[in-house]
């Protein structure tokens, strides 16, 4: 049986099209999902914009953060059956030897390959998955939030694991693209001041933050940064896709403060560290996330702690890819969701 896919097929700028494509083949220990909705990641983006800097397996079918319905179980997957509502995580393939995966840190794996890009992803109708990588979604979640539960994993990755915020630390987050406001949401929930900043252009995006109590600023967010004691923010969520954010980073968190770096820039960085130094500050990378994160995430979204329509901008049929592509892109919406026809 075939299904209509969006498929990145080559290298070139706008080199994503719409094709048939035969259902997969599971193996023993897999599944195969029936794609309930799959968000459009901004890593999508840059595959169609040919901007990436991340190696690709063409062609493949785009789309990491999914959810659906099991259909069809491998003869060795224990504990899933069919019928089964799920979502995904982003690790496809990893190897089991890998020190890094031997301490539950698969996501570190150099080895990883994950949907999307690595092998064919859920921009379609039925993804194999294997049986590793599932967790339950409870019924009264739908699926066009529960398919957002991978970039909340980045999110809590970047802010919970791998940042030290305590209740009334003033944070300030770079970049109100989707990682950017969950991250700001994230850091409100741990029971910090929040400052969300970007450009004009953003102001849409902004306006959105407001939903989750944080404070918006367009500019300069050095007199936010300095109002309490003149010394800087207590740590930076720099989730912007640009290297020049760290400077800024640098400038705004005050000496033994923190850095929490989840935006990609590919950018050489062009400009002195050395306050990094000189003020004692934590710079900590933040890539992806693991097991427990989801299970955590999945908690916060069932509960209503977190809450993502905010940020959902629309449901688009797959075959309307472009239009919710184009609408990301523009700034128009945060988050486009697809839902395989």
């Amino acid at each position: 049986m075939k299904s209509l896919a969006v498929v990145n097929f080559a290298p070139e700028k706008g080199s994503v099209e719409l094709r048939e494509i035969e259902t997969p083949v599971i193996g023993p220990e897999d599944v195969l999902l029936e794609v309930a909705n799959v968000g459009v990641c901004g890593s999508d983006l840059h595959q169609w914009t040919a901007d990436h800097s991340w190696p690709v397996n063409y062609p493949v079918v785009l789309g990491h953060e999914f959810g659906g319905r099991i259909v069809e179980a491998g003869r060795d997957v224990e504990h899933w059956k069919v019928g089964d509502r799920v979502v995904s995580e982003t690790a496809a393939i990893i190897s089991k030897d890998n020190p890094m995966t031997r301490r539950g840190l698969y996501n570190l794996d150099p080895t990883r390959k994950g949907f999307g890009y690595g092998v064919n992803g859920a921009m379609t109708r039925y993804v194999r998955v294997p049986s590793r990588i599932l967790h339950h979604v409870p019924d009264h979640l739908p699926f066009e939030q529960a398919c957002l539960t991978e970039p909340c994993s980045v999110a809590y990755n970047a802010v919970v694991k791998n940042a030290r915020i305590e209740p009334g630390d003033r944070v300030v987050v770079l970049g109100p693209g989707t990682i950017g406001i969950l991250c700001a949401a994230m850091a409100r929930l741990c029971g910090a001041e929040v400052a969300l900043v970007g450009l004009e252009q953003d102001a849409h995006r902004l306006e959105i933050a407001r939903q989750y109590g944080c404070q918006v600023i367009i500019g300069d967010a050095k007199p936010w940064a300095l109002e309490r004691d003149g010394l800087g923010c207590d740590g930076v969520i720099d989730a912007a896709g640009a290297s020049i954010t760290l400077k800024i980073a640098l400038d705004l968190v005050r000496p033994a403060g923190w850095i929490s770096k989840v935006g990609w820039g590919p950018q050489p960085l062009g400009f002195n560290i050395d306050p990094l130094v000189q003020k004692n500050i934590t710079l900590q990378g933040s890539f992806s996330h693991n097991w427990p994160v989801w299970e955590r995430v999945i908690a916060l979204l069932a509960s209503g702690q977190l809450d993502v329509r905010p940020i959902i901008g629309g449901v688009w049929p797959v075959t309307e890819w472009h239009e919710a592509f184009e609408k990301m892109h523009r700034g128009e919406v945060v988050k486009s969701v697809l839902q395989p026809v």
